[in-house]
């Protein structure tokens, strides 16, 4: 299990999908996302999501790329499945969260820390 999400925490913005992540962990498709779920507490598809929302929260925050832009090198397929995801997870739209984050000189790590989807 920690190796499938390893290679979703390092592959992220690539197509994953739960046949390649349970061959990756050598198991079973039905029992690799049992197991993922129960390991971590969300499905490997919520997971990869909010790995993808993360990424696209500290690229809104520290860039000034387009929301369109980064929503395709986070790996979603669309602006309208990046927004609603972004969205619920998030609480806020992506311009608005762009509006209202600021960038700190903090550390990384603490930023990470703070700014965490919490679903």
């Amino acid at each position: 299990m920690l190796r499938a999400r390893d290679a979703m925490d390092h592959s992220y913005a690539q197509p994953l999908d739960v046949p390649a992540l349970a061959r990756i962990a050598h198991v079973s498709p039905a029992h690799f996302t049992r197991t993922f779920r129960a390991t971590f507490g969300e499905t490997p598809h919520r997971y990869l999501q909010r790995r993808r929302v993360e990424r696209a929260m500290y690229l809104l925050r520290e860039t000034d790329r387009s929301v369109t832009d980064i929503c395709f090198d986070v790996g979603f397929g669309s602006l309208g499945t990046f927004s609603r995801t972004f969205t619920g997870i998030v609480g806020r739209s992506p311009r608005v969260y762009r509006g209202e984050a600021v960038a700190t000189g903090v550390p990384t790590c603490f930023t990470k820390a703070w700014t965490r989807p919490h679903t």
